[in-house]
């Protein structure tokens, strides 16, 4: 039950943090990405605030042997930049650019009604199953062979 009550708290607080930047509207990211045009910073200063309370927070957090809500903190333990990790974040980029909308605010979208929002996220689940798909297809080749 706690990490329930967690959990909504924090989408909560997400949520309202994004409406109250405006940052569920796809036409923010859209005019932020219209740097030749009518360019709107609001984007950048929300991600800077979002980076300023996450970079002092991370300090303090990550010096606690563990969550408050878990055994250990999940934290990915991969350094090195890799195709996979190239290409994903151009598709990504490319979705975002295209729709105006990251995956948190199509998801605060939804709670709207924005039909906009409910194709961004019903393409994002499209993407987690091909990606599934093609990641078993991938590492089915590594696998041991039965004997």
């Amino acid at each position: 039950m706690k990490h329930c009550l967690a959990a909504l708290l924090s989408g909560t607080l997400f949520g309202f943090g994004l409406s109250l930047s405006q940052m569920t509207d796809p036409n923010k990211v859209l005019g932020f990405l219209d740097v030749s045009g009518r360019w709107d910073p609001s984007l950048a200063f929300v991600m800077m605030g979002a980076l300023a309370v996450a970079g002092i927070a991370f300090r303090f957090i990550l010096k606690r042997p563990s969550p408050i809500l878990a055994e250990e903190f999940h934290i990915a333990k991969k350094k090195t930049v890799d195709k996979p990790l190239l290409f994903g974040s151009m598709i990504f980029g490319i979705g975002w650019g295209m729709s105006g909308y990251c995956p948190g605010p199509a998801v605060a979208g939804l709670g709207l009604g924005n039909p906009e929002a409910f194709v961004m996220v019903a393409s994002i689940y499209l993407g987690f199953v091909a990606q599934g798909f093609l990641a078993g297809k991938r590492f089915k080749k590594f696998a041991p062979a039965d004997e």
